[in-house]
């Protein structure tokens, strides 16, 4: 299989709302489409959500799918890009919890990448308690404080978890986040 078409045929949701970092977004969707993903931006409301661009807001990018809508069974993966308003929005979403937390259940896990803010959905779904993770620094002591082990590292892998810090991460970001979504479910330690 070529570097081109290595997720053909997974299905990869990307759960963000306006205020989104626009290239922890925008990247990781091209990686994905490059590597042949079906890719679905879901979000709290149909039309179109806005990125924020370093200082400002920055493009939009029309939303393929209402969180109401969707299941995790619907998905193979799950991306949750970072900015400060982004994971702040949906993480007071019930709906966007409960579609985040459906990638933790059963007795595996399907592969999740978060980065920069991203990790603060993955703390409102309950999921860091044990887990290696890094994040955007000013949420360090949430992780931390919902059990995670947090390092400041450019990229950290734990049992289909893929998580970075900030924008200049995203190379290091997107290579392993397809490395995991090839590789596909992991198995929960025990």
């Amino acid at each position: 299989m070529t570097d081109s078409n290595r997720l053909e045929g997974k299905k990869v949701a990307i759960l963000a709302a306006d205020g989104f970092e626009q290239s922890e977004l925008f990247k990781p969707r091209q990686a994905l489409l490059d590597a042949g993903a079906s890719v679905d931006v879901v979000s709290l409301d149909s039309g179109s959500i806005k990125g924020w661009d370093s200082d400002n807001w920055g493009d939009s990018i029309n939303v393929d799918k209402v969180v109401t809508d969707v299941s995790s069974k619907d998905y193979h993966a799950l991306v949750l890009p970072g900015g400060l308003f982004n994971p702040d929005a949906l993480r007071a979403n019930k709906d966007a919890v409960k579609f985040v937390q459906g990638f933790f259940n059963e007795d595996s896990v399907k592969p999740v990448a978060a980065i920069c803010h991203g990790p603060w959905m993955l703390v409102e779904a309950g999921v860091v308690k044990g887990r290696t993770l890094t994040s955007f620094p000013s949420i360090q002591t949430d992780l931390k404080n919902a059990g995670a082990n947090w390092v400041n590292e450019e990229v950290v892998v734990d049992n289909g978890i893929v998580t970075s810090r900030k924008p200049d991460d995203i190379p290091a970001f997107n290579r392993k986040m397809i490395e995991e979504f090839c590789e596909g479910r992991h198995t929960e330690a025990a």
